[in-house]
């Protein structure tokens, strides 16, 4: 009796825990319905909610936009708005730092977060897995030295927090794995550990 319902737990588990995950991201996305008049939401005009109605126009207003940024027109359009963002003060500082972090993520320029590193933490006999967001420089590099690299360390399982830290390069350990097998490590605590190699090597 004890291994059917373990073996009915490994079906449900993930089943379950994929629909509330897929849940709550279209229930996140159908808030974007709030910004139209309530006499045009799906409510009144149908009598009744759809879900998912407002993630496919979400979704909708990110490809136009995005095609609407990427000719001339566009772009200049965005110019504009990026400069009056930046005569803003507090504004500025947030949108800046922002747009700096999605520029690296999305567009797949630059080094953050490309590399996958063993860290010590919490003490030196520990490891943990982090990501190379970046070499210091300015000020930072004056008082550090050459020898240290931006890392920043996720929490489990939740990866979205973490910790920030400037570590010395050689004290840590490259690893020859993508970003994203380095997240099933992380969400998974350890148990998904199958790699897979990054491509070209």
């Amino acid at each position: 009796m004890k291994k059917y319902f373990i073996t009915g737990l490994l079906i449900w588990v993930p089943l379950a825990a994929t629909i509330w995950v897929l849940n709550l991201l279209v229930g996140t996305l159908d808030q974007s319905l709030l910004l139209l008049p309530a006499a045009y939401r799906p409510e009144a005009l149908f009598g009744m909610r759809i879900p998912g109605l407002g993630a496919i126009a979400t979704l909708l207003i990110i490809l136009f936009t995005g095609m609407l940024a990427a000719n001339y027109f566009g772009r200049q359009l965005l110019a504009l708005w990026e400069s009056v963002l930046a005569r803003i003060p507090v504004v500025k500082s947030i949108y800046t730092s922002i747009k700096q972090v999605s520029d690296t993520l999305f567009s797949g320029s630059g080094d953050a977060f490309r590399k996958v590193l063993l860290v010590r933490y919490p003490h030196g006999d520990a490891w943990s897995i982090a990501f190379q967001t970046n070499i210091p420089e300015g000020n930072v590099a004056e008082k550090l030295g050459p020898d240290y690299v931006a890392v920043f360390i996720p929490t489990t399982p939740s990866p979205v927090n973490g910790f920030y830290f400037f570590v010395k390069k050689s004290e840590t350990i490259e690893l020859n794995i993508g970003v994203d097998q380095a997240l099933k490590y992380i969400v998974s605590m350890g148990v998904a550990t199958k790699e897979k190699r990054p491509r070209g090597q």
